[in-house]
């Protein structure tokens, strides 16, 4: 769980954040290993052009890597620091987006269920899937948040009335 992240002026009068979430760090392994397999071909094709080319043949190696490395790393750990969840004392909101900002604001008194999914590697990662069920629309699912079981708890008990 980060600390505090939500601007006041997104809150509401009364309104008060209690929980910040973010994904949990596993979802970037993935592109952590395209990244180290990137720089890797670079160093390949550095090595395997002939030396007579350089130093263009390195120029070329690095804009290729730097290339390849945008989409495979750079754009999902910005989309991951970019993507929260926030729990308040009046709505589940979550926001989205590196450029262009998407958000979702649930009313707390529409969520009916609050259940959580975790898979055998969400379970070594220590996180899971939230997933609200609300009133009128689709569920909603929090997906990666660490420590699941206790955010699902806490999140709970904040519902369905009971104070610690």
């Amino acid at each position: 769980m980060d600390t505090m992240g939500l601007p006041a002026k997104v809150l509401g009068h009364g309104e008060t954040e209690l929980l910040h979430l973010r994904s949990h760090g596993k979802v970037m392994i993935r592109p952590t290993l395209a990244l180290l397999a990137v720089a890797a071909l670079a160093g390949i094709v550095f090595a395997v052009l002939p030396a007579s080319w350089r130093p263009w043949s390195g120029w070329f190696a690095i804009a290729l890597a730097v290339g390849f490395a945008i989409p495979a790393y750079l754009l999902p750990l910005l989309r991951w620091r970019t993507t929260t969840h926030s729990v308040t004392t009046h709505r589940l909101i979550t926001r989205s987006g590196i450029i262009n900002k998407i958000g979702h604001d649930v009313p707390v008194a529409r969520i009916t269920n609050v259940a959580y999914e975790r898979s055998f590697t969400d379970r070594l990662f220590g996180c899971g899937s939230l997933v609200f069920t609300t009133s009128a629309e689709a569920p909603v699912v929090l997906s990666d948040i660490p420590k699941v079981e206790e955010v699902g708890v806490a999140i709970s008990n904040l519902l369905f009335g009971v104070r610690a």
